[in-house]
Order: structure tokens, then C-alpha cells, then sequence
């Protein structure tokens, strides 16, 4: 099992490296993300555990994945990632699972979702061109877009444009479990 500890400390070094790298000031950052400079100021100080949304806003802002920022170490050539390396984020009875992800020459990331009866998360709006694929291991996903909802059955697959604000939902009675990748185009923040 990760160390929560060791996980923030990844996500505020690394945050704090991309920044610099860009060379963003805070409220630039908190501009481009909409996330708060407050907010900000914790995560890189490691205070706080940011949630998959504002993780997501940041490392977008950032033109990074959200696998870069919650790296623990440098990444060789083959990366093999063991479950005991895997970040989990828990929000309530919803836990997310980043397997795995990569930022050249896109932006790629393997997550593993797992929603109690009668929960759901809401995804904020990707840069233009993401898209997201999803597939369900166990139980049924509701899926929706743009307002209009896709059940998504165990064993079926679906993809979708995730450029504007999309919601996964467990209205089912047993829990459910899918795996998403996200792809999104690589944007350079360096101009």
C-alpha cells in the first residue's frame, strides 16, 4: 500500500518542478487551473491531499498528466508499475486507482474506478481533443454527457469526447468497477 505522506510530498515536489519549469507564479497557475492559489500553496507544500479534480485541473494547467505529478520516482524506459505502487484516491464510497500513465507524445492515463451503489463522480471538462474510453468490469455505469446519459453495461466498452464536464454514476444496487483511459493531446504551456 502507497504512503498517503510519500504521495503528497511526490505531488508537491513535482507540482512545484513543473511550475518552475514553465516558469508560472502562483497565481498564474491558480489562472490557468482554476484552482485556487490557496489551494496551491498547500498542495505544494504537501498539506493537503487534492482530489482527482483539482490533480486533474492542475497538471492540465501544467500540460503534464496526473501519473507525472503523484510520481514517486523517475521513470525508466520500461516502466513497470506494481499494485503496491498504484496511487488510489478515495472520495467517500468512489476510489480511483492511476495505474499508470505517460505524457509524450501525448497525454495517456490508465485508471481503475470502483463507485458504491448510488455514487458518482463528476469529471471536469478536458482540453479540446481529450477523449476518454471506458469499459465495465463489474456492475453498470452511468455515464453522462453533455446532459444525456449512456449506460454502459459489464463487459461493454465506451468512448467519448472528454472536452466538456461528464459524470460517472453507480445507480445501480451492486457496486461497480471500470477501467478508463484518458487521451489527451499535448499542449505546450511553454510560449
Amino acid at each position: 500500500m502507497e504512503d498517503p505522506d510519500l504521495i503528497n510530498q511526490a505531488i508537491a515536489t513535482n507540482v512545484r518542478a513543473h511550475r518552475a519549469h514553465r516558469g508560472l507564479t502562483l497565481d498564474a497557475l491558480a489562472a490557468r487551473s482554476g484552482v485556487s492559489r490557496g489551494m496551491l500553496v498547500q498542495v505544494e507544500q504537501g498539506r493537503t491531499n487534492p482530489s482527482v479534480s483539482t490533480l486533474t485541473r492542475i497538471a492540465s494547467a501544467l500540460g503534464v498528466t496526473v501519473a507525472r505529478l503523484v510520481e514517486v520516482s523517475d521513470v525508466p524506459v520500461v516502466r513497470v508499475v506494481s499494485k503496491a505502487d498504484v496511487v488510489t484516491f478515495h472520495q467517500g464510497d468512489v476510489q480511483a486507482r492511476l495505474l499508470v500513465g505517460a505524457d509524450m507524445p501525448l497525454i495517456l492515463e490508465l485508471w481503475d474506478w470502483r463507485l458504491a451503489p448510488g455514487e458518482h463522480h463528476d469529471g471536469d471538462a478536458h482540453p479540446a481533443g481529450t477523449r476518454e474510453m471506458v469499459t465495465v468490469l463489474a456492475g453498470e455505469l452511468t455515464l453522462t454527457v453533455y446532459g444525456r446519459a449512456y449506460t454502459v453495461g459489464q463487459d461493454d466498452a465506451a468512448l467519448f469526447t472528454a472536452d466538456r464536464p461528464h459524470r460517472y454514476a453507480n445507480l445501480g444496487s451492486e457496486d461497480l468497477r471500470f477501467v478508463m483511459v484518458v487521451a489527451e493531446p499535448r499542449e505546450t504551456h511553454d510560449q
